[in-house]
């Protein structure tokens, strides 16, 4: 019983502890709905930054988690990989985001993106850092998520970097959501949010050797619509945003950042030089 009422506390409460070095894992309640957060947190930590990483299609944020302690170590960064089950969050509102509902648009406050911010609010007081510097990294799936997130959800990250993402949103009204912004509700594909989306600081990253057409990829006529390959998806993505930004000579806050021979492999990404230039941050030597 003890236990049981200490627990309670905890989730009524939890910012009431930091998180522990090492590996752990903390739940965090979002009104109705509470995440599994794996976090790693570094010996030498003191007051670093967070990165938050995100699973791809396998929900295996334990596993990210693991794979993540080597940046945690190299950039004395506090690791927080959330866990969206799949039961909870299919992939209209993980790798979709969540922007539409069953086909119709949902409120903005049901974005999964939204939950971006509210993790980053409760592993702030956790840590008594509110000012603590947010970079948000997602592999596969993982990437995704992040990528249409940026299109539509205002999160205080220094970058977001989207690693090796299956398909693309591309600021074009010409694709259907969720490849383009055509088929969402009029405020959802103004001038503004288009503008939005291209200042946002988006570090589109690759394998060059993401070339497999392997069984995770999406092959419907609007993802090949944008490449045959995710190698290919993301320089094509890039370029095409890259193109609007000149052209209407608005902001333009993303960078492409290849990683030389790598494949569809989120442990070498993140262990690979180019992944410190993506988030612009010197790693520890």
């Amino acid at each position: 019983m003890h236990a049981f009422l200490l627990m309670s506390v905890l989730m009524a409460e939890p910012t009431s502890t930091s998180i522990p070095i090492g590996k752990s894992m903390v739940e965090a309640r979002f009104g109705e709905v509470s995440l599994k957060l794996f976090t790693y947190k570094p010996p030498n930590y003191s007051a670093g930054p967070m990165l938050m990483v995100f699973h791809g299609v396998l929900r295996n944020a334990d596993e990210y988690r693991d794979d993540s302690v080597e940046m945690g170590d190299r950039f004395r960064a506090l690791i927080v990989a959330p866990l969206f089950d799949e039961t909870v969050f299919p992939k209209s509102k993980y790798q979709f985001a969540g922007i539409l509902n069953e086909g119709k648009a949902a409120s903005s406050d049901e974005w999964t993106g939204e939950y971006i911010n509210r993790i980053t609010k409760d592993i702030r007081m956790r840590e008594n850092q509110p000012e603590m510097p947010l970079y948000l990294i997602g592999h596969s799936g993982g990437g995704q998520f992040l990528v249409r997130t940026s299109a539509f959800v205002k999160t205080e990250a220094t970058r977001i970097v989207a690693a090796n993402p299956g398909t693309h949103l591309f600021p074009t009204r010409d694709a259907e959501f969720p490849f383009g912004f055509g088929g969402l509700p009029e405020t959802l594909q103004t001038e503004a949010k288009l503008r939005f989306y291209l200042a946002q600081p988006l570090m589109i990253y690759l394998g060059s050797h993401d070339t497999e057409r392997d069984e995770y990829l999406d092959v419907s006529p609007p993802a090949d619509a944008q490449g045959q390959t995710r190698f290919e998806r993301g320089q094509n993505v890039f370029a095409a945003a890259k193109k609007m930004a000149e052209d209407r000579q608005w902001p333009f806050g993303w960078k492409l950042f290849i990683a030389k021979d790598i494949e569809h492999d989120h442990t070498k990404m993140f262990n690979h030089p180019r992944c410190a230039e993506a988030f612009g941050l010197t790693p520890l030597e």
